[in-house]
């Protein structure tokens, strides 16, 4: 603990630094000395304040799920780590290598929902138009940063165990933006929290975060949903297995290790860095280790990881090796309905006002 404060004091100067850069280019975007663009129909900005995980995948899933069957919805994302450059709209050709294995992840679960990838949303919302102009509604996976559109609608993130407003600059924190930038969002959700959550913490939290009178304030959590084969899609049950490999490549596995570990087989972890491709002598590896444990076993994986996985579906297959993904969905702990109720009028009178 102590070198972790020393650490944080010597790099005090540069997160000083870089959170004067990232106030002065806020206030360039609030005086109009930056411009911005807005765009004719409904464009909704997920994101978050810092690094890491908070739960954007989820959201944006949540909000498929919610406009797909009233609106034509498009998704948006930069697609990171991805080998392909420029503009990409989602087919059935798509991999995870042309589209980054998050906008990946989307197409594979929604794959009539028109979904682009490119660095540049000024420049790919009219791409995502020409390619797909039945689009309705836009949704821009993990934009708040991203300043030169003006969204008709934030919805921002923030970690029950890491609110932004505790939290410092890059690098000695996990913050990229002014703390000041959480006014812009009309939606606020507090991702990741414990079930049982009390009224009175979330008061706590609530006031905490020092909202405005136009934001509204919620609460959700993560719930796993039953495990399926990542090559059949068929539904799984992990009571049925005695050991099982766990392959994980995301920013904090510690809510699948504690959702796993109440099961009654013998957990073994193989973890990488979030995003990590494998390369073939690591799937040997895993093949290697899972033909090595007893059976009935499995591998199991996120849904981020299977996207990845899957570019070996040959050699896994071939060797007869059973990978499941593990689904999240994100639940709101209560006022679900109204979340729901608010976002929806949010886009009425978008499209009455256009």
């Amino acid at each position: 603990m102590k070198i972790i404060k020393l650490i944080r004091y010597l790099l005090a100067p540069i997160a000083l630094v870089y959170g004067l850069i990232v106030r002065l280019r806020n206030y360039g975007y609030e005086k109009n000395i930056l411009k911005s663009v807005a765009f004719d129909l409904p464009v909704i900005c997920v994101g978050n304040l810092s690094v890491g995980g908070t739960g954007k995948t989820p959201m944006v899933e949540y909000l498929v799920r919610l406009l797909k069957d009233q609106y034509q919805v498009g998704i948006l994302s930069r697609g990171y780590r991805r080998r392909s450059k420029g503009f990409v709209l989602a087919d059935e050709n798509s991999t995870a290598h042309t589209l980054g294995d998050e906008p990946m992840q989307f197409h594979w679960k929604y794959p009539s929902v028109a979904l682009a990838v490119e660095a540049d949303r000024v420049m790919a919302i009219p791409e995502l138009l020409r390619a797909r102009p039945e689009t309705e509604v836009v949704l821009l996976d993990d934009a708040f940063q991203h300043r030169r559109i003006r969204p008709s609608l934030h919805i921002l993130l923030t970690t029950y165990d890491r609110l932004y407003c505790n939290d410092y600059y890059l690098p000695c924190g996990d913050l990229r933006d002014w703390k000041g930038a959480a006014k812009r969002a009309e939606l606020l959700v507090v991702t990741k929290c414990p079930s049982d959550l009390s009224l009175n913490e979330q008061q706590q939290i609530k006031s905490k975060l020092k909202l405005n009178t136009h934001q509204s304030l919620f609460f959700s959590k993560i719930q796993y949903l039953p495990c399926y084969d990542i090559f059949t899609k068929e539904e799984k049950d992990p009571t049925t297995v005695k050991n099982a490999l766990l392959i994980s490549g995301i920013a904090n596995n510690q809510k699948v290790l504690e959702y796993l570990n109440d099961f009654d087989f013998v957990l073994t972890k193989m973890p990488f860095a979030d995003h990590h491709y494998f390369t073939q002598r690591e799937i040997e590896k895993i093949i290697r280790i899972y033909e090595e444990m007893p059976a009935p076993k499995t591998i199991i994986t996120t849904e981020k990881d299977a996207v990845r996985l899957v570019l070996f579906q040959e050699v896994l297959q071939k060797r007869e090796i059973e990978i499941w993904a593990l689904p999240i969905e994100m639940v709101f702990l209560k006022d679900g309905e109204i979340f729901d109720e608010r976002l929806l009028q949010e886009l009425s009178s978008i499209n009455t006002a256009t």
